[in-house]
């Protein structure tokens, strides 16, 4: 039977398929559950709230960057292209604005290597937890050029480096520290900056990496060996890989509609990107050709890829159930098919109005869904689900998680990519609240 929590209680862990519930945030407590199995304890992380801040901001955003951009870029060419991307907002950047919300944008990611979890804390802010150092608040990163911050994501292979997308490109965070100091990109402007409260490593903004029209970056993906970055943006129909060392961006274009995500594959031969137009494409990076896919249950607003790389699990704005995309053959092909995975307590046991986010633990055995409404009881909750990947995807309902406060929804949530004791999710709760569960399960770990 699911494990529910009791309101008024909150969500602790995991042990064996038992999620454990507590009535307070305790260390005392996570200590003698979790604490004495992995020998750490996560401490919660609190924060300002974004989901009211973002809410105030959605209307000036779009406004802003579609006026701006004929008045900023010279020459006949570039004022041409400015009027007419002018038209074209006014026609569909009202109609996306109010969609951003519901889309996983990445507000929350761990480090490929390390324990440290970084998440969007304020509109221009965001908070560093290095739960390596015993002591210490987190950092605070934070400068002029980082404006209205949407999405993060750690460089694979790069040390402590932080890529940031927000109002007009990406923010480039590096760790500083002795014998070890971080240094600006040959070329990089000399406005770059930094500002950290931490008591240990100073994170430094060591490049600012300027979308090709200053669009507004809320979709961020790197390579999985760190050497490319890609970036796109809701007010533009073409995805910007950069070069990451060099610093150069080569825009790559198709169709018409505003992008809404972007994930490369583990592997790397494979790379997603969807749009709010309810279309989606997967590309094989070979020689960068695509197939186009077209959903008839709303736009993408969840994407997660398998460990292989050989599945893509998504969520759809206008359905309870979810989609996996399974390459039939090896890359590059892009031979594939598109398989349900269904969700059925999200519906008949919650009372829900369908899926919000999703996130997939990279071993591939437990999920996390947030849904939409829900009955009073439910409502605000993360299911957690048991998964199985054959050649058709299985789940099974393990429970619920419940956050701190008063009425805590989840606004973003990410698993930590090689924690290798088991699943360890994250979740950025309404209530101010980062906190971190432990999904504990096998038997060689647990007593």
């Amino acid at each position: 039977m699911a494990s529910f929590p009791p309101p008024g209680s909150l969500t602790l862990c995991e042990l064996n398929r038992d999620l454990i519930t507590v009535d307070a945030l305790s260390e005392d407590r996570a200590n003698q559950t979790y604490g004495k199995i992995l020998g750490s304890v996560f401490s919660p992380v609190p924060f300002h709230s974004l989901e009211s801040d973002a809410s105030d901001q959605e209307g000036a955003t779009a406004t802003e960057n579609t006026a701006g951009e004929s008045v900023q870029r010279k020459g006949p060419v570039a004022l041409l292209q400015g009027l007419v991307n002018t038209y074209l907002g006014h026609l569909f950047y009202p109609n996306v604005v109010h969609l951003l919300p519901e889309v996983d944008l990445q507000g929350v990611s761990w480090h490929p290597n390390k324990h440290i979890i970084a998440f969007i804390s304020a509109p221009t802010q965001v908070l560093v937890r290095d739960y390596q150092q015993s002591e210490g608040n987190p950092s605070i990163l934070a400068n002029e050029s980082q404006r209205d911050v949407r999405v993060l994501e750690w460089r694979p292979n790069g040390g402590k480096m932080l890529a940031v997308g927000c109002k007009g490109g990406i923010c480039i965070w590096a760790a500083s520290y002795p014998g070890n100091a971080a240094s600006l990109r040959s070329g990089a402007a000399s406005f770059l900056g930094s500002l950290s409260r931490n008591s240990g490593n100073r994170y430094v903004l060591v490049d600012f990496l300027r979308s090709p029209y200053h669009e507004h970056v809320i979709a961020l993906t790197w390579s999985p060996d760190g050497r490319y970055l890609a970036s796109g943006s809701y007010e533009s129909s073409s995805f910007t890989v950069w070069d990451f060392a060099q610093g150069v961006g080569t825009p790559i274009r198709r169709g018409l509609g505003g992008i809404s995500m972007l994930k490369w594959s583990p592997t790397g031969d494979y790379f997603f990107v969807s749009k709010f137009d309810g279309t989606f494409y997967l590309w094989e990076t070979n020689t960068w050709t695509s197939e186009q896919w077209s959903s008839t249950s709303g736009f993408v607003k969840g994407a997660t890829w398998d460990p292989d790389g050989c599945m893509i699990l998504l969520a759809f704005s206008q359905s309870s159930t979810l989609g996996s995309v399974h390459f039939t053959s090896k890359p590059p092909s892009l031979d594939a098919q598109l398989l349900p995975v269904n969700l059925p307590e999200i519906l008949s046991l919650t009372g829900s109005q369908g899926i919000e986010k999703i996130a997939w633990d990279n071993s591939g055995e437990r999920l996390a869904v947030s849904f939409k409404g829900g009955d009073d009881m439910y409502r605000g909750l993360i299911a957690i689900y048991d998964t199985r990947r054959t050649r058709i995807m299985s789940t099974s309902l393990i429970g619920f998680i419940r956050g701190p406060g008063d009425s805590p929804k989840p606004i973003t949530f990410s698993f930590h990519g090689k924690f290798k004791q088991g699943p360890l999710l994250s979740v950025c709760w309404s209530s101010g609240f980062c906190c971190t569960y432990p999904l504990l399960f096998r038997s060689h770990m647990l007593p």
